[in-house]
């Protein structure tokens, strides 16, 4: 029976719904889990100083492959091994990270899919555009602490210089300094708000979608789960197509098929969330065309 090792940067609530639908794929494929596949699951609960050793833990139980669920997941197990096949679920520019050779051919032992974030970001920077036509200065919350994170930082900046917009960078690193990054927001007049996701952003959504209704912040975030939890707007990628794409690159490895050989790909579904309860509270006026392109429009 191959077994599966998933490494993920996350809690095993918040990830359910990515992990259910990777199974589901993997059903779809001909694999029952307990039956002809197993999937050791280990979570780093959104420590992510946890995922070497996690990672370590992986290759030593001998898995068939390994999928990084997130990011943060990615450079562990590619640390712990250079022989064991793996797979991103989604991650940053693995090139650029010094991951894979290139897309088409990645050589080695890596491949799955990447988010390039550059159009992205244009894209929803151009979004508050038509929100906020007046919109002048942009928060952006980042995790400092996450490597991947300064290449998004760097793309949003190229992106923003387009547009003519300001930026202010706010950095956390813990979940204690949230208070004190929206106290800075609203300090430096901040017009919107958006948050490039990583598992500590994503792990306290909650929090950081009540401090923005507090600190009465229009803000746009990079899944949609935050909009359901109350934020403005969502932009980003289907995350549980994603994870379903995932286990058919398990499939090809599983069958044979080198890593090194499989190209890497880019999600092509995205999907914009838009709020409606919390834009009349911040009394804001959606317009039409806008709502009219949104995959979901909450009530």
């Amino acid at each position: 029976m191959p077994h599966v090792g998933f490494l993920d940067p996350m809690s095993p609530s918040v990830a359910a719904p990515y992990h259910d639908a990777f199974r589901q794929a993997l059903r779809q494929l001909g694999y029952a889990e307990g039956q002809n596949i197993a999937i050791e699951y280990r979570f780093a609960v959104g420590r992510a100083e946890r995922l070497p050793n996690l990672a370590a833990e992986s290759v030593r139980s001998n898995v068939d492959v390994i999928v990084a669920g997130a990011a943060p997941a990615v450079d562990a197990p590619h640390g712990a091994t250079r022989s064991i096949p793996i797979v991103i679920a989604y991650g940053p520019d693995p090139v650029k990270a010094g991951l894979v050779a290139s897309f088409a051919r990645p050589g080695g032992n890596i491949t799955g899919s990447t988010l390039l974030l550059p159009e992205v970001s244009a894209k929803r920077l151009q979004l508050f555009r038509e929100i906020l036509p007046r919109v002048g200065q942009v928060a952006v919350l980042w995790n400092s602490a996450n490597p991947a994170k300064v290449q998004d930082w760097r793309e949003t900046e190229a992106a923003a210089r387009v547009l003519g917009l300001k930026l202010q960078s706010v950095k956390v690193q813990r979940p204690d300094q949230f208070e004190r990054a929206f106290g800075l927001m609203t300090s430096e007049h901040a017009d919107a708000l958006l948050v490039l996701g990583d598992p500590l952003t994503f792990f306290y959504s909650n929090r950081i979608t009540e401090l923005a209704a507090r600190h009465r912040l229009p803000a746009i975030y990079n899944e949609r789960m935050y909009a359901s939890a109350g934020g403005l707007m969502s932009y980003a990628p289907d995350f549980l197509d994603i994870f379903r794409h995932a286990a058919t690159y398990v499939d090809k490895i599983l069958k044979g098929a080198k890593p090194g050989d499989l190209p890497v790909e880019q999600p092509t579904k995205f999907e914009l969330v838009i709020n409606l309860k919390t834009a009349k509270a911040l009394g804001l006026t959606i317009p039409l065309s806008l709502l009219q392109r949104a995959d979901q429009v909450i009530e």
